[in-house]
């Protein structure tokens, strides 16, 4: 009889790569387009209060976050338990928010420094002692659109 098979295991042919660097820049351009990148690192720890007469803002890259509350775990050896400023990614004393506001006003468009706003992140536990203190430091720097930033209350049934 003959032999229909011939010795030997047959190979398998090899995969097309052709294809591989246009799913790999795909996939890339997915992220890129979808990733949201985060512009400060909280280094205080906040619990934002509740409040029901919210509105939302317009535009946020108008507006310069200042962050005050107790620091996290890490950072209470050097800096205490007491509620501290973070202005962008440092830690700050009331006297830095002059220079704070004034870097920021450089950095945008002269036509949008009369729109910006400064929102105040401000733990609910925070003595109002500090928030006076930044605000009198905003006053001095003529920053006179201040916002409160907080979740909306829950509705009670």
């Amino acid at each position: 009889m003959a032999k229909f098979r011939k010795e030997g295991g047959k190979d398998l042919p090899p995969i097309s790569t052709a294809s591989l660097p246009d799913i790999v820049f795909m996939l890339l351009f997915f992220f890129m387009v979808s990733t949201t990148m985060r512009e400060v690192t909280l280094k205080v720890q906040i619990h934002i209060p509740e409040a029901t007469e919210l509105s939302k803002l317009e535009k946020k890259s108008l507006v310069s976050y200042i962050y005050v509350g107790e620091p996290q775990k890490q950072f209470q050896r050097v800096f205490g338990s007491e509620p501290r400023i973070q202005l962008n990614d440092q830690f700050a004393q009331p006297e830095d928010i002059l220079d704070f506001i004034t870097a920021e006003r450089e950095a945008r468009d002269e036509a949008e420094v009369p729109m910006m706003i400064t929102s105040l992140k401000v733990d609910e536990f925070a003595k109002m002692g500090i928030v006076t203190d930044i605000k009198q430091e905003l006053r001095k720097a003529s920053a006179l659109h201040i916002n409160y930033s907080s979740r909306k209350k829950a509705v009670a049934e």
